[in-house]
């Protein structure tokens, strides 16, 4: 009894703190306005008519169960060599009263199911700068498509993605391929936080190109997840692989 009064009042707790969030809330824009208002309830509906989003208000209302993941961009020398990953990285320029540093910083952000976003931030101070990169992830968000593309599976479900798709950026290219179950994330550790964000849980990737750089490597993954949505199928391949765009 006493441990299901504590989950109940910890429950209560959240759900207080996520209202006064926001009833102190002033939407700048009218896409803002609609949502608070209740006339918008579905981010699919903004994302399907193209509405901009200038507010990362809006999709922490439509979308409550949202989760973000910082991506290792930065890195400092190991101790026998090699490099050690570090949250942000560091770029400096000589001014006349000496070196001035600014840090960026990259996050992803996703529900588990259909939608995510990628945003990069700098800023003087650290807190700062992934402050930054968080509210542009969420302004940068989309939909992806989700099926079963593959020909050794078959079997019509949302594991993985419906067909290969290649993402550039840069000098650093991925290439995606859709995988049977029980294959898991073949792919490197920084694009496994975005793709398991994004609610695939089978996938095959290449990579080819300059791959040392992981913030080309990461938006060229991205930029693969978002041709999924650019490709024009058609009502046969639809049933064949059972895709699905957004949330299940």
């Amino acid at each position: 009894m006493i441990r299901r009064r504590r989950r109940g009042q910890r429950r209560e707790v959240v759900k207080q703190t996520f209202e006064e969030r926001f009833s102190s809330w002033k939407p700048k824009t009218v896409l803002g306005l609609k949502v608070k208002s209740g006339e918008i309830k579905d981010l699919s509906y903004i994302l399907e008519n193209a509405y901009v989003i200038k507010e990362p208000q809006i999709v922490d209302y439509l979308l409550p169960d949202l989760e973000e993941q910082i991506i290792l961009i930065g890195g400092t020398p190991g101790k026998g060599g090699g490099k050690k990953r570090i949250i942000s990285k560091k770029t400096a320029r000589m001014h006349r009263s000496g070196r001035r540093f600014t840090t960026r910083a990259m996050v992803v952000v996703g529900n588990n199911n259909g939608y995510i976003g990628i945003g990069e931030g700098g800023a003087t101070d650290t807190r700062e700068a992934i402050g930054k990169a968080l509210n542009k992830a969420k302004v940068n968000i989309i939909s992806i498509r989700r099926g079963c593309g593959s020909w050794e599976c078959g079997c019509k479900t949302s594991h993985s993605i419906p067909f290969q798709v290649e993402g550039r950026c840069g000098a650093s290219i991925a290439i995606l391929l859709p995988a049977p179950k029980g294959i898991g994330l073949c792919v490197n550790d920084e694009a496994k936080k975005m793709i398991k964000l994004a609610g695939i849980k089978d996938l095959w990737m290449k990579t080819r190109g300059s791959t040392n750089s992981r913030e080309n490597l990461i938006k060229a993954t991205f930029d693969g997840l978002k041709k999924l949505n650019k490709v024009k199928v058609m009502e046969k391949q639809i049933a064949m692989t059972g895709m699905k765009e957004g949330a299940l």
